[in-house]
């Protein structure tokens, strides 16, 4: 089976998913700011490499916790699905696709089913809680998910889109072809061997 593999913040949507639907709740609930304190030290803590980004994401969305999670869901996509890049809209996908994201599983999957996308690999958090489910679905973990998924089926992924040059090198490793997604939602192809070099990587 033949697939195309996109990250989605900033690649997919011109904005960090996760932190625009934090600040979304803030907005929409203002008896919130009572976390703002624990938001602040934890971003401290992260800045001066006290704490790692996984510990950091394991308390950000605890936001959860003090809403309506699937009602805020849903009323963030029905702000935001607009800003979804045409280009990766159903109509314009040339085959069958691949979502892999450092994202919450509750926010994509409501919008994977607006979209129709047929695969999402994300981050898993508690629905409850927020609390983060196992690694951060980042870099190398995004490789390590994609096998994880897919294992013992025959795919061939043709086409990889990311934002992130820095980060998304595993997943890049995967396609035949790769597309760096600019702002605005431009894309602009090139080969992996000229920026990554040999593709290498231990999962």
């Amino acid at each position: 089976m033949k697939i195309d593999i996109y990250d989605f913040d900033k690649t997919v949507v011109p904005f960090d998913s996760g932190s625009s639907f934090i600040l979304f709740c803030f907005v929409r609930h203002p008896y919130l700011i009572f976390l703002l304190p624990y938001y602040l030290i934890d971003a401290i803590l992260l800045l001066l490499h006290i704490v790692k980004l996984e510990t950091f994401k394991r308390h950000i969305f605890c936001v959860v916790r003090f809403v309506n999670l699937e009602k805020n869901v849903k009323k963030f996509w029905d702000k935001h699905e607009k800003d979804v890049f045409d280009w990766f809209r159903a109509e314009n996908r040339e085959r069958p696709c691949a979502v892999i994201s450092a994202s919450p599983d509750f926010l994509l999957e409501d919008i994977q089913k607006r979209l129709g996308f047929e695969y999402l690999i994300c981050t898993r958090h508690n629905p409850k809680t927020g609390t983060l489910l196992g690694k951060n679905c980042r870099s190398v973990e995004k490789l390590r998910r994609f096998h994880e998924f897919f294992d013992g089926q025959d795919i061939e992924v043709v086409n990889v889109y990311s934002d992130s040059m820095e980060h998304d090198g595993p997943i890049f490793s995967l396609g035949q072809n790769c597309y760096h997604v600019h702002t605005g939602g431009r894309k602009e192809k090139f080969e992996y061997s000229d920026v990554f070099g040999q593709k290498q990587y231990d999962i």
